[in-house]
């Protein structure tokens, strides 16, 4: 088998980066804001927290002042605990600001890749490092709560986690055409999760050039598998075929499982995965593995880079967690998980044209409604009309959040912005009828820049804003019940 070996000049420079993913990223965001939560109100402003220094982020920045940086000398090395790049001499254009966390350029910062991205995976990964990734599959808000476990995993592990990028499904199907992959770092603040993690974070394009052909077997653990006899397969992603990575899965034992007297229940223990990761369990727990599609190979799981084919499921002690307040997901990895500064910032601006306020004037207090009708219909047992929560119960909820706010922190909240999938003109007839605001979902998005949230019971996307407005904001949520006629009665 010949392998593509990768020529450095012909790698193009990822300062010179400026594709439709980072149009799209935008237009998905405001499309569809509310599916990737309310986006902090976290400031960059007056800090010296953040450098204009880390030029391979710039990519995330469209349609800002065009500036030019000249670098001179014989040689130039920016070490980062991400990347290392050498040139003589670049100058480079970028259209965008960068920041970046002072201890993300530390001399001290760990050195975990072997340079620029490469042609074959295996040439960038060092020997002295182990690393461990997965893929995405599950819908964004379900994506990013994977991409947590992900992390969490890698702290239990000591491992550099290789971050998927998100493959917007939904997104894909609504509109009937492909849509590209969108990259981890677009929406979220690497360097600042890193700082808040205390390890180096890394992204599949700083690891392979993603012009690269070049493909690249790898043995890989299927949790899907492993956790119902009705899984035949991996658990589907496009994500291997866009890395070009033929892929060798191999089922672990049962006793991953959580909980192993339900044989359909889908949920995997951290600790179990993580014993797989070292060699004593990792041994035993090898079972025949399934040809790679492309090259046919049959491969164990690959021991320095370790890779899950899904890591939704997973948990330490009961199934999705991450709803409760003990989540070790969330108190070790969500809270560090802040978006990217260009996203707060566009979320300012449009929360500050919801209320149509001018630049000067600092945003208010708001609590944010998030109501989910859309796909929760299908679970609906009687006439969605009576399913679904009413907005009264809404309002009932918000004035709870008003009362804690003003017994709590002295705040007195009056605005309150709703977002919903909702299309029925009647509800939103209903909506103004209460003065909330309504966001426009083609420009807006959000919810846990917000001191208050009410939410919709067994939404993902208004779970993961509850946790940011508790964390974030110090702030209050509750969540409607729905399902039948008077559900959320109290």
């Amino acid at each position: 088998m010949s392998i593509l070996m990768h020529n450095p000049r012909n790698t193009p420079s990822f300062l010179r980066r400026s594709n439709p993913r980072v149009l799209f990223a935008a237009l998905f965001l405001s499309c569809v804001g509310y599916y990737a939560g309310r986006l902090s109100t976290f400031s960059t402003e007056g800090t010296s927290e953040y450098e204009v220094r880390r030029i391979w982020s710039t990519r995330t920045l469209p349609e800002l002042e065009r500036v030019t940086v000249t670098v001179d000398g014989p040689q130039v090395t920016i070490l980062g605990p991400q990347v290392t790049f050498q040139a003589p001499q670049a100058t480079v254009t970028v259209t965008t600001e960068v920041f970046v966390p002072k201890a993300d350029i530390s001399e001290d910062a760990p050195i975990v890749l072997n340079g620029p991205p490469t042609e074959a995976l295996q040439d960038n990964l060092r020997d002295d490092v182990q690393y461990i990734t997965s893929f995405p599959g599950t819908g964004f808000t379900n994506d990013v709560m994977a991409f947590m476990n992900l992390l969490y995993l890698a702290i239990l592990t000591q491992r550099v986690p290789i971050m998927p990028f998100f493959t917007p499904t939904h997104v894909t199907t609504a509109a009937r055409k492909t849509v590209p992959p969108i990259d981890f770092g677009v929406i979220f603040d690497i360097p600042r999760l890193s700082k808040g993690l205390g390890m180096p974070v890394l992204e599949w394009w700083q690891v392979k050039d993603r012009s690269s052909k070049t493909i690249d077997p790898l043995g890989c653990w299927s949790i899907w598998k492993a956790v119902s006899t009705r899984n035949k397969d991996a658990h589907p992603s496009t994500a291997p075929n866009t890395l070009h990575l033929d892929i060798s899965w191999t089922t672990p034992p049962t006793w991953i499982k959580l909980l192993k007297d339900l044989p359909e229940e889908p949920h995997a223990r951290f600790t179990s995965l993580m014993a797989l990761t070292f060699p004593d369990l990792r041994g035993k727990s090898l079972r025949p593995s399934t040809p790679s599609p492309r090259l046919k190979l049959t491969l164990p799981p690959d021991d320095r880079l370790v890779c899950f084919d899904n890591m939704y499921w997973i948990a330490n002690v009961e199934p999705h967690e991450l709803t409760h307040d003990y989540s070790t997901t969330w108190r070790f990895v969500g809270k560090n998980l802040h978006w990217n500064p260009r996203i707060e910032g566009l979320a300012r601006d449009y929360i500050r044209q919801t209320f149509s306020l001018p630049d000067s004037e600092p945003i208010p207090p708001y609590i944010t409604i998030h109501v989910r009708h859309n796909d929760f219909a299908s679970w609906c047992k009687f006439p969605v009309d009576e399913c679904f929560a009413p907005l009264s119960a809404f309002a009932r909820r918000v004035e709870e959040v008003k009362d804690e706010l003003r017994t709590t922190k002295g705040i007195s909240v009056e605005r309150v912005i709703v977002t919903s999938d909702e299309k029925n003109s009647t509800f939103w007839d209903e909506v103004a009828s209460f003065d909330w605001y309504r966001v426009d979902h083609r420009k807006n998005g959000g919810h846990s820049g917000g001191m208050g949230l009410v939410g919709t019971d067994l939404s993902t996307v208004s779970m993961i804003a509850a946790h940011r407005v508790k964390a974030w904001q110090g702030g209050a949520s509750r969540m409607v019940k729905w399902g039948r006629p008077g559900a959320d009665d109290h």
